[in-house]
């Protein structure tokens, strides 16, 4: 099939050290939480089938790996913090075979496969007992001379280790909190010794580390680092100094590209961007690295589809595009391309599911747009069937898809003019369009698998007897929470978040915020009204805002908000509100704070499920499936995960209802 015009640059090959890759596209590090590959059996095995995958799809260089070092720290000490250890993953006795095992797989699809290794700064060490920003307050064992002599010699032979396993090359990170990119820094590289003071005395533990593997590994052997193209912190190295760090590296004649990117662990950007930023945000700092110097450039950083990596291409600002959780939402992203199917490609959203619901809930892996990234397997029914499902959000709408997908014949019902659900109103927040996208997607999907959706139709129990439906699924939703002080008579400046998006046409005021959700919705409606020149107010009555929102979003959003001078209150309850005046109870100490005069109150406070039709066909005797908000209103993750499993359910089962559906 001919080359789609749109994406010619990318499909050209390129050669990058010892290897030749069929395309621009690679997968930077970001497999781990899908399943750690020097862990257990199981871990290795979901990673390696969830990386092979995507190699089989077309995508020319697998660098998904990250292989934490071996810490060098006194008998008893125990590292704290993202990405500290102890004994690290390259010596592991599952190192080599792992890596090979991977390596073979990727070689087998014609891909090539690099290994970066991480050594995350203040776990426990740093160049200077200095602190890298704010939110961190860890202070590092600063190297003496012999311990930096031992990590030269564990990073050559670390890179031997994986060399020897299969891997093409290694690629060394000098970023995000590495102990390299602290001794990089200004910021964190207080030295006065050969290691500190100018940036070629700030690069040279860094260049004794690559000159150490290059001499162990030899010219054939494709050497690379991924480094912050400028820092974020106060103090850090700026995009001149970057370039100035990089044509240092280049000038050493160890290294066959960089890698550039941007973002912090802990702030704004972070190093994982959400949908707040553009996409290819970044890519111009990483053209004005590539017109500086004459290695290859890779540069990752919010590729969010196939044309966003074409134009960064084409405006010369890199060589080699990293798409990493594009790649999750889909795993053909890179054929689907080829085959000028990009319409097809199930959009990210951005939401960051993929790492915070196993980091800051603790829950399984999960991808809030492919709830199947981890289960593949297509789904085929046993048996014919007709599905009827009532509700066209995003528990509805991936339902229907799913069991038309599966070979079952589905009508989809939806009350209001539209499908989408909630997702239509919550995107036209500041930093939340990609949802509006993902619905496209959905409505262009249902219509590719042939479900019959009826939209502006009310269904009940004596249409589905009509249809004679073999299994239902309710997914009508949630309707907005009101806490129990917004129940008095006479608060009509009292509102609900939803309404906020739709017909709040007021001029400016003085709003309050009242959160009761802890994930993004108070967040995005503060950053909507104060973006429309209203004063806000965001009242917590926990003692940070949205605890269930990780760091690798949290920090744009809470910048977003004090950039408009959004006024954040933790700790305080909404207690009582009258026409004039809010009255606050705090959390901990329940002392009472009043807050003043606003001219509206709005109601960021959670829903309530909706399950009225369901209640309805259990009453007729119609066995029915509850999912998705209508059970109980969580997020977009949770609404695919469950249609996921549902139809999986439905479609393998030979006889009868699953034990579990209620009627």
């Amino acid at each position: 099939m001919a080359l789609a015009q749109p994406q010619r640059l990318l499909f050209e090959p390129i050669k990058i050290g010892t290897m030749e890759l069929r395309n621009r596209i690679m997968m930077p590090p970001h497999s781990a939480a899908i399943g750690n590959l020097f862990g257990t059996d199981d871990e290795a095995t979901a990673n390696i089938a969830y990386l092979t995958e995507r190699a089989r799809a077309g995508v020319a260089w697998v660098g998904s790996v990250s292989a934490l070092m071996r810490n060098l720290v006194p008998p008893g000490f125990e590292p704290t913090g993202v990405g500290a250890t102890l004994h690290g993953y390259v010596r592991a006795t599952t190192t080599a075979p792992r890596i090979s095992e991977l390596a073979r797989a990727v070689h087998a699809q014609g891909a090539a496969l690099t290994v970066q290794l991480v050594n995350q700064g203040g776990m426990p060490h740093g160049p200077s007992a200095t602190l890298s920003g704010p939110i961190i307050n860890q202070v590092p064992h600063a190297l003496r001379a012999d311990e930096i002599d031992w990590f030269v010699r564990e990073y050559a032979e670390s890179a031997a280790i994986l060399g020897g396993a299969g891997a093409d090359g290694v690629e060394l990170h000098i970023n995000h909190d590495d102990l390299h990119e602290w001794f990089l820094s200004p910021l964190t590289n207080q030295r006065t010794d050969a290691y500190g003071g100018s940036p070629e005395r700030r690069a040279a533990f860094t260049l004794r580390v690559l000159q150490a593997i290059r001499e162990q590994m030899g010219p054939d052997f494709t050497v690379g680092v991924r480094m912050n193209l400028r820092q974020e912190e106060p103090g850090g190295y700026g995009a001149d100094q970057g370039i100035k760090i990089a044509t240092l590296l280049e000038q050493s004649g160890t290294i066959d590209y960089i890698h550039g990117v941007v973002g912090t662990p802990w702030g704004n950007p972070s190093y994982i961007q959400p949908a707040y930023f553009a996409p290819a945000h970044w890519a111009p700092l990483a053209g004005a690295l590539r017109q500086r110097i004459s290695l290859p450039v890779v540069y990752s950083g919010r590729v969010t589809s196939p044309s966003v990596a074409e134009q960064v291409l084409r405006d010369g600002h890199a060589d080699v595009v990293g798409v990493a959780r594009a790649h999750i939402a889909d795993a053909e992203f890179a054929r689907k391309a080829k085959e000028g199917r990009s319409d097809e490609i199930r959009p990210c959203v951005g939401g960051n599911e993929c790492i915070s619901r196993k980091h800051v809930e603790g829950l399984p892996f999960g991808c809030a747009v492919n709830p199947s990234v981890l289960t593949p397997q297509p789904i085929r029914v046993r048996r014919p069937a007709h599905l009827v499902v009532i509700g066209g959000g995003p528990a509805g709408m991936e339902s229907a898809a799913l069991a038309a997908e599966s070979g079952m014949s589905v009508t989809l019902f939806e009350a209001a003019d539209q499908l989408g659900g909630q997702l239509n109103i919550f995107s036209k927040a500041p930093g939340q369009s990609d949802f509006e996208q993902y619905v496209r997607w959905q409505k262009a999907r249902l219509d590719r698998d042939g479900v019959d959706v009826r939209t502006g139709t009310r269904i009940g129990s004596s249409h589905i007897a009509e249809i004679a439906a073999d299994h239902v699924v309710v997914a009508t939703g949630s309707n907005p929470r009101r806490p129990a002080f917004a129940n008095r008579p006479g608060l009509a400046h009292v509102i609900d978040a939803r309404s906020v998006f739709s017909d709040f046409a007021t001029e400016p005021s003085r709003v309050l915020v009242v959160a009761q959700d802890d994930h993004l919705p108070p967040l995005t409606t503060a950053d909507f009204l104060a973006s429309r020149g209203h004063q806000v107010t965001l009242a917590y009555a926990t003692s940070a805002p949205a605890t269930l929102v990780g760091r690798y979003v949290l920090g744009a959003a809470l910048a977003r908000l004090d950039n408009l001078r959004v006024e954040l209150l933790t700790s305080h309850e909404i207690v009582r509100v009258g026409r004039h005046d809010v009255t606050a109870r705090h959390s901990f100490s329940g002392r009472e704070l009043e807050l003043g005069r606003f001219d509206w109150i709005v109601l960021a406070c959670g829903s309530t499920a909706d399950p009225g039709p369901f209640d309805a066909l259990a009453g007729a005797g119609v066995k029915a499936h509850l999912i998705g908000d209508a059970f109980a209103p969580r997020r977009l993750v949770f609404a695919t995960r469950q249609a996921h499993a549902l139809i999986r359910q439905l479609a393998e089962q030979t006889d009868g209802p699953p034990a579990w559906a209620l009627s």
